[in-house]
């Protein structure tokens, strides 16, 4: 099915068509995405959202470059990432993406500034502005005065602020974000929310969110249901906030 939702081309900044990836669990072939079509819309935060093992985190690895696919195409920006060979990916994603992961991903040696620096180093930013620009990020999520702690000395909503600080730094033009409040309790994620939604609106940054919880799918513009590796159906942000409303969604 298609998701452009009517946009013009030039609005379109990822598009997949025919997306297929299958791979091995022991003996069994799974799945995992079994044609997958989507056009998601330069700004536009969408939500992905299904049971486990349906294919959303797989599809988000499969749109952002992090895993391979089977056959199909993805577009970034009219970019053909599946033909891009393996260290051009990985630069354009240190230049053009951020990710938020539901596990922080954070390096438990380094101090906060070091965690949200690293993007810029990788993509060749000088370390003392690379500092300056990650003790920017900090300020922005309201952690400037942690940047010298390390991860076990942040509380788990304090260190996905950093994760947020972190995917933000090199002011990408995507973010990938995969459970990033599964791990909070329900006011810390309302927070999160928050500053995700602000930033987006803010920087109209484009956001792909795997998320379970219909009340984080109810921030974004639209919602993607999946199942067996399938696109189901979309539900607009008007709906998915009437069914959070009334109790029915899922």
């Amino acid at each position: 099915m298609s998701t452009s939702n009517g946009a013009s081309g030039d609005d379109i900044v990822i598009e997949a068509r025919s997306v297929v990836k299958t791979y091995a669990s022991g003996t069994v072939q799974v799945h995992a995405l079994r044609g997958i079509d989507l056009a998601v819309r330069r700004g536009e935060m969408v939500a992905v959202m299904g049971p486990s093992g349906c294919g959303k985190t797989t599809l988000l690895n499969a749109l952002s470059g992090l895993d391979d696919f089977d056959s199909g195409r993805v577009t970034i920006a009219g970019t053909d990432i599946s033909k891009m060979p393996d260290d051009r990916k990985t630069d354009f994603r240190a230049r053009e993406m951020g990710f938020i992961f539901q596990t922080y991903n954070l390096l438990p040696v380094l101090t906060a500034a070091e965690n949200v620096e690293l993007p810029l180093i990788v993509s060749g930013v000088r370390p003392k502005e690379a500092r300056v620009r990650a003790l920017e990020a900090l300020a922005t999520v309201g952690l400037r005065d942690r940047a010298n702690q390390r991860p076990n000395q942040l509380s788990g909503g304090q260190r996905q602020r950093v994760t947020v600080a972190r995917a933000l730094v090199n002011r990408p033009s995507i973010i990938w974000a995969d459970e990033p409040t599964g791990a909070l309790d329900s006011a810390t994620a309302k927070e999160i929310m928050d500053l995700i939604v602000q930033l987006n609106e803010q920087e109209h940054q484009t956001t792909i969110l795997v998320t379970h919880d219909p009340k984080v799918a109810a921030r974004c513009h639209r919602t993607i249901h999946m199942a067996d590796g399938l696109i189901e159906r979309e539900d607009s942000q008007a709906k998915m906030q009437a069914a959070v409303a009334t109790g029915g969604a899922s």
